[in-house]
């Protein structure tokens, strides 16, 4: 008679807990547009969720200390003209995030470290390029600035945020809309899903597909796609019949699955979130009002399922923070921000330990913020891992960093039309160039003064609530 052996995992035992109601962002209208995407989007310093909003698209963004209910004339990031599809927090600067609209435009915010006075209106850049709706938004994860874009006209631009420019424009891979997008660890491949069913592994740089797999999963619905630390594919589909399947494969070797899970006949998109520190995927589906998570390992059946987190309410979407973002002191491995109708909850998965101690085997050097390249040392073909941190002494995120656009003078570019451009014209340039750098400098110097006076006025007004409240 054999004997089951239990498989040896410190992440076994891993829990799902909610957090209290007082940790909880309370009177959140968030939005009701039917897309897949996870409508919120969290780091270390702010959580930015996408809510309702007449005559346009929103999205709040609230400091993470903020719990409670939310005031509801706190000020919104509002600035599209269409509803907000997708938004994502640069990687490098916490202070900065991108939003997606179905109004074809891409906008990039400077987030400041105190509460705004009123709503944010004015983008640090838009960025137009795409004819048709922005659904999916990714951040290079190594390359400072570079920002990835997909759109239902079938196209995947990547920008230059740092100067507004289009780096790489892909646009003849897709025949169909495109369901997700995700770089790799180093970001010198695309993973991508579209509604013809194929999965394809791209090389961006050099604008090929270098492999791909039809009816990964075979049903019609939309499939998701995210690397492994491995460099293996993990999916989320649906069979033939509806039911939602898991899949993992290798970029080598598409013939086969490394593996293949049927799950459960709900009709909900699962979301996957990786984190390729443990190895650990969370499967999260719009609708449901549960979350999964399996291990990815090198041995069979190579996905292993952990347990489930259930709670009563369905989600609405859902935000995941960063392994920097996480308390370290309490074996927190990874954070949900939960979205209810009306409400934002943190879930915290937790690995049980009785020590105290910094615990090394869940916290390898994770990336920090600080990136391994430039675009353009990116965009000429070099690639690097991420800059890792340790997170011994628990993470700080950084004081406010500005995000500095500078974009480049299309006519500079062009060859003179004489054999010669003559002195007086060149003078004239320099004299050109000259004035707008000193009005470049007036327009910094008066934003400054205006960021001082909606401190002051803040200050004062809450100077003045003190009065008020003293004298009742």
């Amino acid at each position: 008679m054999s004997r089951r052996v239990v498989r040896q995992s410190k992440f076994r035992h891993v829990f799902g807990q909610a957090a209290k109601a007082d940790q909880a962002y309370e009177d959140i209208r968030v939005s009701k547009v039917t897309w897949d995407s996870s409508f919120c989007a969290v780091n270390p310093k702010f959580l930015a969720i996408i809510v309702e909003a007449g005559g346009g698209g929103a999205f709040i963004v609230l400091p993470l200390a903020k719990t409670g209910r939310v005031d509801k004339n706190y000020p919104l990031v509002t600035g599209h003209t269409a509803p907000v599809l997708d938004i994502d927090w640069c990687p490098h600067n916490d202070n900065v995030i991108a939003s997606a609209s179905d109004d074809t435009t891409i906008m990039v915010w400077q987030i400041p470290d105190y509460t705004p006075v009123r709503n944010i209106t004015e983008p640090i850049i838009t960025l137009e390029g795409h004819s048709k709706r922005v659904g999916i938004l990714s951040w290079h994860p190594t390359a400072r600035n570079v920002l990835l874009s997909a759109g239902g006209d079938n196209v995947i631009i990547i920008w230059n945020v740092g100067t507004g420019e289009v780096l790489l424009s892909l646009d003849d891979m897709h025949p169909d809309v495109i369901h997700s997008v995700c770089w790799n660890s180093n970001g010198s491949l695309l993973a991508t899903t579209c509604k013809d069913k194929t999965l394809r592994i791209i090389d961006p740089r050099k604008g090929q597909v270098v492999a791909e797999r039809f009816a990964a999963h075979e049903g019609m619905r939309p499939m998701r796609a995210v690397f492994t630390r491995q460099g293996h594919i993990f999916t989320t589909g649906f069979t033939r019949m509806s039911q939602r399947e898991l899949g993992l494969w290798d970029p080598n070797n598409f013939e086969e699955p490394v593996a293949l899970q049927e799950m459960d006949t709900s009709n909900g998109v699962l979301l996957p979130f990786y984190d390729p520190d443990s190895s650990i995927v969370y499967l999260c589906g719009k609708g449901d009002s549960s979350i999964r998570y399996f291990e990815i390992t090198d041995e069979p059946p190579f996905v292993h399922y952990l347990n489930t987190f259930s709670s009563k309410e369905p989600q609405r979407g859902m935000g995941f923070m960063p392994k920097r973002g996480l308390d370290v002191s309490k074996c927190e491995i990874a954070r949900f921000y939960k979205l209810h109708e009306r409400k934002c909850e943190p879930i915290i998965m937790t690995v049980p330990r009785k020590s105290d101690l910094f615990q090394d085997d869940l916290y390898p050097d994770t990336p920090g913020p600080e990136p391994a390249l430039e675009a353009d040392e990116w965009l000429s073909g070099q690639d690097a891992e991420p800059v890792l941190i340790s997170l011994r002494d628990g993470y700080v995120p950084p004081k406010h960093r500005e995000l500095r656009v500078t974009k480049r003078n299309i006519l500079d570019a062009r060859p003179p039309s004489g054999p010669r451009r003559s002195q007086s014209a060149s003078d004239a340039s320099l004299s050109q160039q000259h004035t707008l750098e000193t009005l470049l400098e007036e327009v910094k110097a008066l934003r400054e003064r205006v960021q001082a006076q909606e401190q002051r006025i803040m200050a004062l007004e809450n100077m003045l609530c003190e009065l008020v409240d003293g004298t009742d």
